[in-house]
């Protein structure tokens, strides 16, 4: 079958160790079924695995990808949910300590066909297409448990989403304007900014700019570069929820006197559960809310997308098809 596979190693041109050819057909153990791709999005632990984090060297080649919607071995429309737990596990799979997601210890989703454990697929509502509900599983996932499991915001909160364009922020945007909470959102980027805008923000602002009203809550995805106008944001009591460092994990100044004095709660968040993927598909065939795509690009030409992850020029999701 086609697939798209890490081949080697580079931290510093990831891209070199792509490769676009055929790999051998899966064969699904028991308890697993095989799912033909139709669709599957790209994520930054995509890049990664290129330069070898989180990857070992005899695991190679492996299959990139964490997200897909297919058709199931009965023809059934389906999304796959990326986080494989241990067989004996119970509960909330994010917990598990014997959990990886697909790609890391089992071949991924870029690939005409991918096998993954029988609990691992979701049904797709007809009102998503297959690249829309390929977006789901990693980042919209990921925003939905942020916002609504960890954060426990409610319709009439005010959140402030740090960093919009990249794939969770843009999702927490839209999934917070769809539950009726008050949103708002920063970028560097001018054209970003707009573009908050158009998909749900309620304003929209420069990158620790002051705003107008402290916050219940801020979903904090870039770390470094904003942790301390996140602080600052909140009102007493409020919470920021993080779920990724992408400028860095090293903080200058963590604020704790702001945080204990204000009585602020901070809270780590990563990646979701299957029954959180399916009330998330479940809210968006309900509201008609569609994932934002960047650009849909077919997987033979893979490359292309991986180079605009790259290279950061992405406000959305870039998603291959087949």
């Amino acid at each position: 079958m086609f697939a798209v596979f890490a081949e080697s190693f580079s931290p510093e041109s990831p891209l070199d160790g792509l490769v676009l050819g055929e790999r051998p057909d899966p064969v699904a153990p028991e308890g697993w079924t095989t799912v033909t791709v139709k669709a599957a999005s790209l994520n930054h632990h995509d890049l990664f695995s290129l330069r070898g984090v989180g990857l070992k060297q005899e695991q190679l080649p492996m299959i990139l990808g964490c997200d897909a919607a297919g058709l199931d071995e009965d023809g059934n429309e389906v999304v796959v949910h990326a986080v494989i737990s241990d067989p004996s596990w119970r509960g909330d799979e994010t917990f598990d300590p014997k959990r990886s997601l697909l790609s890391e210890r089992h071949q991924g989703t870029l690939a005409d066909k991918v096998v993954v454990p029988l609990r691992n697929v979701v049904p797709k509502p007809a009102s998503l297409s297959f690249a829309e509900a390929a977006c789901l599983p990693t980042a919209w996932l990921t925003a939905y448990r942020m916002l609504f499991t960890r954060g426990g915001l409610k319709a009439g909160d005010t959140v402030l989403v740090q960093g919009a364009g990249g794939g969770v922020s843009s999702a927490c945007i839209i999934l917070a304007r769809a539950a009726g909470l008050k949103v708002l959102a920063t970028s560097r980027d001018e054209a970003k900014r707009a573009k908050a805008l158009e998909i749900g923000a309620h304003d929209v602002f420069e990158s620790g700019a002051r705003l107008p009203v402290k916050v219940d809550a801020v979903m904090e995805t870039v770390g470094r570069a904003t942790w301390s106008h996140s602080i600052r944001a909140l009102r007493p009591g409020g919470t920021i929820v993080t779920s990724g460092t992408t400028s860095g994990p090293q903080l200058d100044d963590a604020e704790l006197t702001r945080i204990f004095f204000l009585q602020l709660s901070v809270v780590g968040s990563t990646m979701g559960t299957r029954d959180e993927l399916a009330s998330l598909v479940s809210l968006l065939d309900a509201t008609g809310t569609k994932p934002l795509i960047d650009r849909e690009v077919a997987l033979t030409d893979a490359r292309e997308g991986f180079a605009a992850m790259a290279g950061g020029d992405v406000f959305g999701k870039i998603v291959f098809t087949n």
